[in-house]
């Protein structure tokens, strides 16, 4: 029946605008994941982002860690396009299918409204037509049954002819009616049967032809949906075909090369390469020799003495290089000289003495060592040092060098900044006395008046860095000869020569004298014991260390070093005054702490 194809189609719709509900759901989830994936694509690019003014922002230097700084930056932009997929989805398809839908919703209710209507309209025409039709058919029988009666009346001699007539009368009455019933009936049926026509042929039709529209409409838009849903994805993928080119330009910069030889400006230190180790011949007894193996001496006449921890024919020299028989046989066991008071040597008839021991038979020191407990220090317990000194004397001169001239540049744009401070505000001041209404001149003065100061005081800073750069840079060329090396002894002093020690000062000026006294050496040739110290970690450094003062190294543990010589700290004080140094992987031993400058490396444990 025309009913229940109403009611298919009514199911059918609500089916396709259900459907479209789905895919708006579908598409407003879409754009919430590309929401979440572009806020995690640069929440990932800010995470590993450089911190400001922290000493990752200094290793994107490298090119390989621009590239990947420009790899974030694309990332941020690729996240970007992410978010416009979201929102051209949102726009173009959810909201304008949104809409759409509720214009569909009141588009359909209206066509079945009106095919309700047109349904009740020809059902209430058919009610009529029976009603008219039953109406007939009554008066029909009203009229024959009316006919019937005069009839009888009429044949019947008994009966009056008022009563005759009387019948007569009403059967014609009734045959009246019938007639008018069956005008009614024939004008109701014709009505009926137009008015059906009507509704199957023109209203009904129509209404089936606007909801087959409206349903094509649905499916059309729904389809231009998905079309736009593709397209979107598509109108951003050359931005983020750039961006991924952009990151490939960024990895094809990455040059090897270039950041090797960063690395190697960063970290050069300056220093030249040790010279070679001297041959010592222990075929013959040798009498102990004044000590000329410091740096100055070896500079100026090239005479050495032997160091402790070198190695003769790949074996080590007994109780000299490594660390738990340095820390147990060569550690002095008298307190340290003074520092120099003076330039010169007549200032200090009794100048600074490397400490003294009796000299004692080998055996008796290879005795007190086996029997002695080791000296274990906890560097654990030690005080992290503060921040370097303000010339960077701690640092290698290469490394020094590059930070006093970074910071004359520092200082250099703080001075260019006050005064491009201080022009304008004399500029200012300047319109001020020409247009008094403008402001007050003597307002500014106070300021410029500061910003002279901050320049005179910057400038000061700039000198005085200038003059450490000088320093540094006459210094490195100057470098152009190396102590030796020498295989190391076991060295004992004889009493007798105590009054009469070598000394080699240095005085803050830098002029050094020489005095000369014999002493004794006695060589210990290499035995097979020493190789089981052979795999000895070497104890690490815990900072750097500036020597004040020149001070010759002559008794067993004490090493010489020279003015303004930078050497590593291996061991602190423990308060007997003195310091273990090491000036490279053979030669190490005690100074006095007074001579030397300590630098704690912070990290150090």
């Amino acid at each position: 029946s025309l009913q229940d194809q109403f009611d298919n189609l009514e199911k059918h719709t609500q089916w396709g605008i259900d459907v479209l509900e789905k895919y708006i759901k579908f598409v407003k989830e879409r754009t919430e994941i590309e929401l979440s994936y572009a806020k995690q694509l640069r929440n990932l690019s800010k995470k590993y982002q450089p911190k400001k003014n922290s000493k990752e922002e200094e290793e994107y230097r490298y090119t390989s860690t621009r590239a990947f700084l420009a790899t974030l930056n694309e990332m941020n932009d690729y996240a970007g396009q992410h978010e416009v997929i979201s929102e051209n989805m949102t726009s173009l398809i959810t909201g304008e299918l949104t809409r759409y839908v509720q214009e569909l919703k009141q588009e359909r209710k209206s066509h079945f409204h009106d095919g309700r209507k047109a349904q009740q309209h020809i059902e209430t025409c058919w009610k009529q037509l029976e009603a008219s039709k039953r109406r007939f058919e009554r008066d029909c029988k009203e009229a024959d049954r009316a006919q019937q009666y005069f009839e009888k009346m009429d044949a019947d001699i008994n009966v009056t002819k008022a009563d005759v007539e009387k019948a007569r009368q009403q059967a014609q009455l009734r045959h009246q009616m019938a007639e008018d019933s069956k005008a009614e009936y024939s004008s109701t049926l014709q009505k009926f049967n137009s008015e059906q026509h009507e509704h199957y042929y023109t209203h009904i039709p129509n209404i089936f032809q606007k909801i087959q529209e409206m349903e094509e409409r649905r499916i059309v838009r729904i389809g231009e949906s998905m079309k736009t849903f593709a397209e979107v994805d598509r109108q951003v993928i050359p931005i983020i075909g750039k961006c991924l080119d952009e990151i490939t330009k960024a990895a094809e910069s990455v040059d090897h090369k270039n950041d090797s030889q960063m690395v190697i400006e960063a970290f050069k230190s300056g220093f030249e390469p040790p010279g070679d180790i001297e041959f010592e011949d222990f075929t013959q007894p040798m009498k102990r020799t004044v000590s000329e193996s410091s740096l100055s001496n070896s500079r100026g006449d090239g005479k050495s003495e032997p160091k402790f921890g070198s190695k003769s024919k790949g074996k080590l020299w007994p109780f000299i290089k490594k660390n738990k028989l340095m820390s147990l046989l060569t550690s002095p066991h008298q307190p340290p000289p003074p520092p120099p008071a003076s330039a010169s040597p007549s200032a200090v008839p009794n100048g600074p003495q490397s400490p003294k021991q009796q000299k004692e038979p080998l055996s008796h020191r290879f005795n007190e060592f086996m029997t002695s407990k080791p000296k274990i220090h906890c560097f654990r317990s030690l005080k992290r040092g503060g921040a370097g000194p303000e010339d960077f004397s701690n640092l290698p001169p290469e490394q020094r060098r590059k930070k006093l001239q970074q910071k004359v540049d520092e200082l250099n744009r703080d001075i260019q900044k006050e005064i491009d401070q201080r022009d304008a505000l004399t500029k200012m001041k300047d319109v001020y006395i020409k247009n008094p209404q403008m402001g007050d001149a003597a307002s500014v003065d106070h300021r410029l008046a500061e910003l002279g100061q901050n320049i005179e005081k910057l400038r000061l800073e700039v000198q005085k860095f200038e003059g450490w750069l000088a320093e540094v840079e006459g210094r490195l060329p100057a470098r152009t000869e190396q102590p030796r090396r020498q295989s190391g002894v076991y060295e004992t002093q004889n009493p007798s020569g105590m009054n009469s020690c070598a000394q080699d000062r240095e005085s803050p000026d830098g002029s050094y004298t020489e005095e000369q006294s014999q002493e004794t050496e006695m060589k210990v040739p290499a035995t097979d014991f020493d190789d089981e110290f052979d795999d000895e970690e070497p104890l690490p450094t815990i900072g750097t260390c500036k020597a004040l003062y020149t001070f010759e190294g002559q008794n067993e543990g004490t090493i010489s070093v020279a003015e303004g010589e930078m050497l590593y700290v291996i061991e602190e004080d423990k308060g007997d005054g003195w310091t273990r140094i090491r000036r490279n992987e053979d030669e190490e031993g005690y100074v006095p702490t007074s001579y030397v400058e300590v630098y704690l490396d912070k990290n150090a444990k």
